[in-house]
């Protein structure tokens, strides 16, 4: 009887990738791995674990040459038959898989978790900041919507501020949608002449919580990204700003910037800005992965947390396909250089990436398998 072949060795390398590419969940790529060494060997020399990922995630690939996984924060330990290079490449392959892991295979519209803080806002509370979570332009007979102070100055901006639903988001679109005074004469339209959008996280000086609805301070805050200007319609509708490229928000805190006062209010002739509603889209970090922010300077951990109670993160339910089962505590550490480029806008980059933990030859890859 004929022995068993190794279909890797039988059908060849570049058959056996396009195959393995077919895979849909990251973690059968590390089970694949479990099946014995020489395959494990095929997959983190040939890199699956990065294909794969940005296979899944197309929207961060032009930014996967920003990892830096060879410039690693802790020195990788060679032994007398192990290869620098080997060892890289098995970093390399356990960064991607995690990050693969961790965000989420579908495209949300609702990552708001709460609504922070608004620059100024009128006549608290009824026109809150936090009517803006709320899909529709009136609730019962009540109108619900954000406005502003009134300025005689139409170039006076205003603020809001949002937390996410995890410190890790990668986010591509923003809705914002004006809101229209349908209870006034010629029912004004109160839009921006412009938006723009900031990314980041609560300063460490702020603690982890501010308290809503209070005015903002940028000292509060630091911000890792900003976004062009995009002109906004004074029209009754949401209004959607694709950024030109997906951004990683690291910290969770997204900040709505309304730049110019179009439309003057009647009644004491003051300019305002009022807002209906605001969405985020985009792919949030699952329930088991947290972020914290470790210093100033833009070092960050990313955290896996099997247990829901261990993240610091908003609690919500797991969505199809995450995983809840117990499994041991691993992190990936990420030292960002040079907050302004936003680690390229897209994902852990600019910096090291290492996974803390056992880095010798008997990696637990089956870890991260569901």
């Amino acid at each position: 009887m004929e022995a068993c072949r190794d279909f890797i060795q039988w059908l060849g390398p570049d058959m056996a990738i396009k195959i393995l590419m077919c895979l849909e969940d990251p973690t059968d790529l590390i089970r694949a791995c479990s099946v014995s060494s020489s395959w494990r060997q095929f997959v983190i020399e040939n890199r699956l674990s990065k294909q794969l990922c940005l296979q899944r995630f197309p929207e961060i690939s032009s930014a996967s040459h920003a990892i830096e996984v060879k410039n690693t924060i802790e020195p990788v330990e060679v032994g007398d038959e192990t290869s620098l290079e080997w060892e890289l490449m098995k970093r390399d392959h356990r960064v991607y898989a995690f990050l693969a892991r961790g965000l989420t295979s579908f495209i949300r519209k609702d990552c708001i978790s709460q609504a922070i803080c608004a620059s100024s806002t009128d006549n608290y509370p009824d026109e809150s900041i936090q009517n803006t979570l709320e899909s529709r332009d009136r609730v019962g007979q009540i109108a619900s919507y954000w406005s502003s102070e009134g300025d005689s100055d139409p170039t006076v901006p205003e603020t809001l501020v949002y937390k996410l639903i995890a410190k890790l988001c990668v986010i591509t679109e923003i809705h914002v949608q004006p809101f229209q005074a349908y209870f006034q004469y010629g029912f004004p339209i109160y839009s921006a002449k412009a938006v723009r959008f900031r990314m980041g996280y609560i300063g460490s000086d702020s603690g982890d919580e501010l308290e809503a609805d209070q005015e903002s301070s940028d000292s509060a805050f630091v911000w890792t990204y900003t976004s062009p200007e995009f002109p906004m319609a004074q029209e009754n509708r949401l209004q959607k700003f694709k950024l030109p490229e997906p951004v990683l928000c690291i910290g969770g805190i997204l900040q709505i910037e309304l730049l110019g006062r179009v439309q003057r209010q009647e009644m004491d002739s003051l300019y305002y800005i009022c807002i209906s509603h605001v969405q985020v889209v985009g792919r949030p970090l699952s329930l088991p992965f947290d972020v914290e922010i470790l210093d100033p300077s833009g070092r960050c951990t990313l955290r896996y947390c099997p247990q829901a109670e261990h993240c610091s993160s908003p609690t919500r339910a797991p969505e199809e396909g995450e995983a809840s089962e117990p499994t041991s505590f691993r992190t990936l550490a990420a030292s960002v250089r040079g907050w302004e480029q936003m680690i390229l806008n897209t994902i852990l980059g600019g910096g090291a990436v290492v996974i803390d933990g056992d880095d010798s030859g008997n990696d637990s890859d089956d870890e991260l398998v569901a």
